[in-house]
């Protein structure tokens, strides 16, 4: 990582082309909003508080998801062109020396190593300004690199002020640019306004800087696609499933198996251990880590969750902002949230849910329960139709079941209640009030059988 680079990434437009309401960089693609993958993308060559977003259009949202990663911001009060958008920084940036480095926060697939390899071209060419471009097959509408005998660029020209010759040049630029910072700062209020739109273009430190003598160099790079902007919701999804194959394939590669790729979601900040199986339709999203050797059953949908070596969560089940340690068993059709933690070996079955609950190694929830605000400690048996009853109509209540207790089918355990170590709860039970160590509670309505009763006859009946 170059000690002295600073990266300025654009990221003020309001982006009227995707029709939205929301401002075009927080929309999300591969799992990140596309400002999120310019900043992760910034790290890879410039330390944190040496990266600054440019902000304008939702000036305040965009701010704070440079805040939440811990980056700078820049407040473009007015949208007046790329070069604008970097002089509204001048005072927080004229004194960074080294180098400045300005990429946009519309494309997101642009990798480090392309701008690695952009930074590591303008040192090595001691250059004024170095730039990134590529060719494409219909450069229509984009501005053609000209190039002198030795590589060096000579002009970029507009495509509607290009000769036939010119419009033939498949290469284009593609708004990436590395800057030594001091010529940058002497020469940026060269910039003319003298264009259709009255804005200030960063193109034009090109034509400036080497008419003040400095060498302008070129990188380009083979895959086009890692420049696409992101204009319209087209795009976005073909962004989307760029970015998410790569970090499939990425997956695949690295040791995890993914049954029919083309069909799950994963997004990129996922982390999956060797020899972890990945059915189809499964979706993991968020900061979600997996380990080793699990299996994450299909249509299953994990968020934001923390799984361990052998964790099975079996078809349809959903697990989010959960912990699940080793050889923990879930689903299918199960419902985990809000912090429940399942600790070694516990399992979950089919059609329970826990929230906010903490089920200790080795126990089971086997069926059809709900088990929220618990406490339960290990080697507990909760049985089919088992509920907690932590709302009282204005507050939640905790349930503390103690390690070994038996919860038999259908009970009703209503908070706050502590059924203690050893205990047994007896099947069909209304349980008000705690329930001592290595006892058994029963909490039911006596049963009583009428001889010889018949129902009154009834007008069908008759």
């Amino acid at each position: 990582m170059p000690n002295q680079a600073t990266v300025v990434i654009l990221a003020g437009g309001q982006g009227t082309r995707m029709k939205s309401k929301m401002a075009k960089v927080l929309h999300k693609a591969g799992g990140k909003s596309l400002v999120e993958h310019a900043i992760a993308v910034a790290q890879g060559i410039a330390p944190l508080e040496r990266i600054f977003v440019v902000v304008g259009h939702q000036a305040e949202a965009v701010r704070a998801v440079a805040t939440a990663a811990g980056v700078g911001s820049i407040h473009q009060k007015e949208q007046l062109g790329t070069g604008h958008a970097v002089m509204c920084g001048e005072d927080q940036l004229v004194g960074l020396e080294g180098v400045l480095v300005v990429i946009n926060g519309d494309c997101p697939m642009i990798t480090s190593n392309s701008l690695r390899q952009l930074v590591e071209l303008f040192e090595s060419t001691g250059s004024g300004c170095s730039m990134i471009t590529t060719d494409l097959d219909d450069p229509t509408g984009y501005g053609r690199i000209v190039r002198e005998p030795d590589g060096d660029v000579l002009a970029i020209v507009e495509h509607k002020a290009a000769t036939d010759e010119q419009r033939r040049i498949p290469e284009i630029n593609a708004g990436f640019y590395c800057f030594d910072s001091k010529a940058f700062w002497k020469h940026v209020h060269e910039i003319r306004t003298d264009n259709p739109a009255g804005e200030y273009y960063l193109t034009d430190m090109v034509e400036i800087l080497l008419r003040a003598g400095h060498r302008v160099t070129a990188l380009k790079i083979a895959d086009s696609s890692e420049l696409v902007g992101i204009n319209n919701r087209l795009e976005l999804a073909s962004a989307d499933k760029i970015m998410r194959d790569r970090t499939v394939r990425q997956l695949m590669v690295d040791g995890v198996t993914i049954v029919r790729p083309e069909t799950v979601t994963i997004d990129a900040s996922v982390r999956i251990g060797m020899d972890t199986v990945v059915e189809p339709f499964a979706q993991i999203t968020g900061n979600t880590v997996i380990g080793e050797n699990c299996r994450i059953g299909a249509s299953s949908i994990i968020a934001d969750s923390q799984l361990g070596d052998e964790v099975e969560v079996f078809p349809f089940s959903m697990v989010s902002a959960c912990s699940l340690e080793s050889k923990v068993h879930v689903g299918p059709f199960a419902r985990l949230r809000m912090g429940a933690h399942l600790e070694q070996s516990s399992h979950v079955g089919n059609f329970v849910e826990l929230k906010k609950t903490r089920l200790g190694a080795g126990s089971k929830s086997m069926h059809l329960a709900y088990l929220g605000d618990s406490v339960i400690g290990s080697k507990v048996n909760i049985g089919a139709g088992t509920i907690t009853c932590n709302y009282d109509g204005k507050k939640k209540h905790q349930t503390r079941i103690g390690d070994g207790a038996f919860v038999g089918s259908n009970s009703t355990l209503v908070a706050p209640v502590e059924i203690g170590a050893g205990a047994y709860v007896a099947a069909g039970s209304a349980i008000t009030h705690s329930v001592p160590d290595k006892t058994l509670a029963l909490g039911r309505a006596r049963q009583v059988i009428k001889e010889g009763w018949k129902p009154k006859p009834t007008e069908d009946s008759k």
